[in-house]
This record gives C-alpha cells, sequence and structure tokens, in this order.
C-alpha cells in the first residue's frame, strides 16, 4: 500500500469499475476530466501513451481501460501522488505496462524527444491570483499555478517535444480558456479538434476538451457539445457513455 497513514487515502472506481485508483482524501480527486481526456485518445494497441501531470494516474489508466495492449508512461512533479499510481498500477494489473517518473515538465532530462505516440493531460486551470491559497502543498499545485510553477505554454513545449510527428495531445481545461490553449498550440500542431462539455442544457460549456496532431496543418473542427448533467442532476445518456463504458469520443 501507498506509504500514508490508512485514513489519509481511499480506493474509488472509473469506468464503473473497469479503473480501480487509490488516491488521497484531501485535495481535488479524480474523476469527470480524467473521463472525458481519457476518451479523446485515439490509442491502439501498442502506443506509447503519456500522461503529463498524471497525479495519481486516472487519465492514463482510463485510456488503459479501454485499449490494455497500450504502454503508459507518467510525469508528475509531486511524488506522493505517483506512490498511489503504482500501487494503482498494480491493484488494475498494469504494472508491467506502466511506468510513474517524478519530474518537471520543463525539464528535459525527463522524458526523451519524439517517443509518445499520445499524450493526454490535465494542466493546472488557475493562474496565480485568480485562487485562494490551499495552505496543503499538493492541493495548490494541483488547484493553480504559483510564480516558480510550469505555465501553460510550458506543458504545450513538452507536449510538442515529447510526442511524435504527427502523434496526438489532448487537454482538458476551462472552456473559457480554449483561447489561451490554441494559442499556445500556435502553428506547431494542427488538426485541433473540440469537445466543448455543458453542465446542463442550455449552460455556457463549463470544460472542454481539445485534441491536436503535431506538425499538421489540418483545419480545426469543433464537434456538438456533449450535456453531462440531467435537470435532476443525475448523468445524461451521453455523459454515462464515456462514464460506464469507456467509449472513445472519436
Amino acid at each position: 500500500m501507498p506509504k500514508a497513514n490508512p485514513s489519509e487515502f481511499d480506493e474509488t472506481t472509473l469506468l464503473d469499475g473497469r479503473v480501480r485508483l487509490l488516491q488521497p482524501m484531501a485535495g481535488l480527486r479524480a474523476g469527470l476530466d480524467a473521463v472525458m481526456a481519457a476518451a479523446c485518445v485515439p490509442a491502439h494497441a501498442g502506443d506509447h501513451i503519456l500522461d503529463l501531470g498524471c497525479g495519481t494516474g486516472a487519465a492514463g489508466f482510463c485510456v488503459l481501460a479501454r485499449v490494455p495492449a497500450a504502454q503508459l508512461t507518467g510525469l508528475d512533479i509531486q511524488g506522493p501522488l505517483l506512490e498511489y499510481a503504482r500501487q494503482s498500477a498494480a491493484l488494475n494489473g498494469w504494472q508491467d505496462n506502466a511506468v510513474f517518473i517524478e519530474g518537471d515538465v520543463r525539464d528535459k532530462t525527463r522524458l526523451g524527444p519524439d517517443i509518445f505516440d499520445h499524450a493526454v493531460c490535465n494542466p493546472p486551470y488557475m493562474q496565480e491570483g485568480t485562487w485562494y491559497e490551499s495552505p496543503d502543498p499538493i492541493r495548490k499545485k494541483q488547484v493553480g499555478l504559483s510564480p516558480d510553477d510550469a505555465r501553460l505554454s510550458d506543458w504545450v513545449d513538452c507536449l510538442q517535444r515529447v510526442v511524435k510527428p504527427a502523434g496526438s495531445v489532448t487537454l482538458i481545461h476551462r472552456a473559457d480558456h480554449a483561447d489561451k490553449i490554441i494559442q499556445a498550440l500556435g502553428v506547431r500542431f494542427g488538426g485541433v479538434e473540440l469537445w466543448p462539455l455543458h453542465p446542463r442544457a442550455g449552460d455556457a460549456a463549463s470544460r472542454i476538451v481539445i485534441r491536436a496532431l503535431k506538425n499538421r496543418r489540418t483545419p480545426a473542427k469543433i464537434h456538438a457539445g456533449i450535456v453531462l448533467h440531467q435537470a435532476d442532476g443525475s448523468w445524461t445518456a451521453d455523459a454515462e457513455v464515456f462514464l460506464r463504458k469507456a467509449a472513445p469520443l472519436a
């Protein structure tokens, strides 16, 4: 088990039990964002997947649940979360095809160039000064950025360096940051596709999944939005397809 007091973590499941996940009870907990980002990764058997800023490994594990013959590498700056990821890999029987590395996305020595077929990431959403600073250092890095932390452009720079030519990168972020992500992708990525995620019918999108291909020039495409919740708060049938059946977005 992880090197932590058992009262500090628990086991949850994703994809209707296909993924067993150990994670700390305090701080942000993996769920919908990881599932929806993973659903957009166009992985096949034998592909090498990078979960950048993997935390406890949720997004990468959701890809493996759909494509168990893929290889997964996770990189995160927070060692304690990686301990949970390693143990979760063992719980799911993926210890032989999942490796987790401690490191900063700006450190070019941690990952080699042009080695991943696909990458998925869920970068911190908030910029310094726009959020309440938690005294918990792990939660602080999960929620937002301090002055010495990597910026969104640093994450995209890392993705561009480590993904193979024509490989895909998939990010999930706040919908109102879509312009910032597209700007960061710049001319190095093309074939950009966007999936807006709406809390309820009629609501503005709160999250957006963005997928792009390295060194491509294909025009952008905006897919129909996905409504997540019914009026009573239950999941919609569309959301259930991804949350229960591990179906790919595209």
